[in-house]
């Protein structure tokens, strides 16, 4: 009997379990279990002789294990105050644990440690040993970013030095003037007009070239090939100089083929001496070859020779205009054909679609086409016509009234193509009819 309260005052069981307990003595005492060196002589001598107890003494002995166990909860529930009082952010392991039944005691710093297990502490900062100093890392310039830099500002400054020569040197030709006045006194050919100023600005950016540039002006008899020849001549005439430009009419340099053989020997003198020229002063000539449809073929492979690459860099960088009316016929047709579909796609489309096939019948007349940019100029409509009224009356001091030109213009022939009118013979019969005024 001792042992058992011995058992009850060192476990924290429930209720429940309390109960068990008792009624687990009661068969033991029933059943006269000896309980060795537990019970007293005392107890022995108050067994009666069928070996129970009486109700009186097993009821004795439940009081005195009641008062133990509330005792015992009483001394734990100060203890825990004590703790919550000294540790107060700090939980109770015992608390946590499962109320289970155990024979192993609970230590009173076994609260305390785990708290402080719970605790976190922060980490500290590293710190050097006593012995040394404590050395910043530094940062090393690494002296290849010096000879980066200053490579990157070189290069900057060769490009910006080689733009700014490209743009000395376009300047020598006057560009800008140039298509102002093309502009102004050009007709109905603006999509031509923009393409040899394209041509001309690109040639023109760089002295050293590895070819000569050479343009092809085609089109049907009146509408401005020989007018624009004549205005490119001018202009280059007063910004590169008279001895630089050469303008060559094949009708009138070399009339008939008697002449051929003085007048190959005098173009290929003179073309070598202004090169020569050129070369001296750093300026690009620009040759001028109008009515090329009337060259002699010896003649035509005399300027072949003069433009196709050589091994040499002599008559590299020249300027060479071709003005012919060769293929007019299938720039009229073209224009007729796709008059429509050329007006509602815009600029651009002309060119594109007829240059391959001008190509394919000019290469068969000579192979000098080869190495050309053809620049086709289409036929003028009556808009157009009636400009050239108005300009050729105000040259002749005429005032340009806007009746007495529309009657003008009725005069000449047209092609009539749904709501537009091309005229026949373009600009050509201008001229004769103002001077009949």
């Amino acid at each position: 009997m001792h042992l058992c309260v011995c058992v009850c005052v060192y476990i924290n069981i429930n209720d429940i379990m309390f109960t068990l307990l008792m009624l687990i003595f009661q068969w033991f005492v029933q059943m006269n279990v000896d309980f060795p060196e537990a019970v007293s002589e005392s107890e022995i001598e108050t067994q009666n002789e069928n070996g129970t107890l009486s109700f009186s003494e097993f009821s004795s002995s439940v009081r005195a294990v009641v008062r133990i166990r509330q005792k015992y909860l009483a001394m734990k529930k100060r203890r825990l105050e004590l703790l919550s009082t000294a540790v107060p952010f700090c939980t109770s392991a015992r608390s946590t644990s499962p109320k289970i039944f155990t024979f192993d005691g609970v230590a009173e710093g076994s609260t305390v440690t785990s708290c402080r297990k719970k605790k976190k502490k922060k980490k500290g900062r590293i710190l050097f040993p006593s012995g040394n100093r404590r050395v910043m890392p530094t940062k090393e310039r690494n002296r290849a970013k010096n000879c980066l830099v200053l490579l990157c500002i070189i290069v900057f400054l060769q490009v910006y030095n080689a733009i700014e020569n490209l743009d000395d040197h376009v300047l020598k030709y006057d560009l800008e003037g140039l298509e102002k006045t093309l502009k102004r006194e050009v007709f109905g050919q603006q999509e031509a007009s923009e393409g040899l100023l394209g041509h001309l600005k690109d040639y023109l950016s760089t002295y050293v070239h590895s070819k000569p540039l050479v343009l092809s002006l085609l089109g049907p008899s009146g509408v401005g090939k020989s007018h624009l020849g004549r205005l490119l001549a001018q202009h280059f005439r007063s910004v590169v100089g008279e001895h630089l430009v050469l303008q060559y009419f094949v009708l009138h340099h070399c009339p008939t083929k008697g002449d051929l053989p003085l007048c190959i020997q005098t173009l290929t003198s003179h073309i070598s001496e202004m090169v020569s020229l050129a070369e001296e002063e750093e300026k690009i000539p620009i040759f001028i070859f109008d009515e090329m449809e009337h060259m002699p073929p010896e003649l035509l492979d005399t300027v072949h020779g003069l433009i196709v690459k050589r091994d040499s860099n002599e008559y590299l960088n020249a300027i060479y205009i071709l003005i012919s009316n060769l293929d007019h016929g299938e720039i009229t047709k073209f224009v007729l054909q796709n008059s429509s579909s050329i007006a509602a796609s815009g600029r651009g489309r002309f060119s594109k679609e007829l240059n391959p096939l001008l190509l394919g019948h000019l290469k068969k007349h000579h192979a000098l086409w080869l190495e050309a940019e053809l620049l086709p100029l289409t036929l003028l409509e009556k808009s157009h016509v009636m400009e050239c009224f108005m300009d050729e009356m105000s040259r002749e001091g005429f005032y340009p009234d806007r009746s007495h030109v529309e009657r003008l213009t009725e005069e000449l022939s047209y092609y009539s193509v749904g709501d537009r009118e091309f005229s026949r013979t373009g600009c050509k019969q201008v001229v004769p009819k103002v001077n009949l005024l």
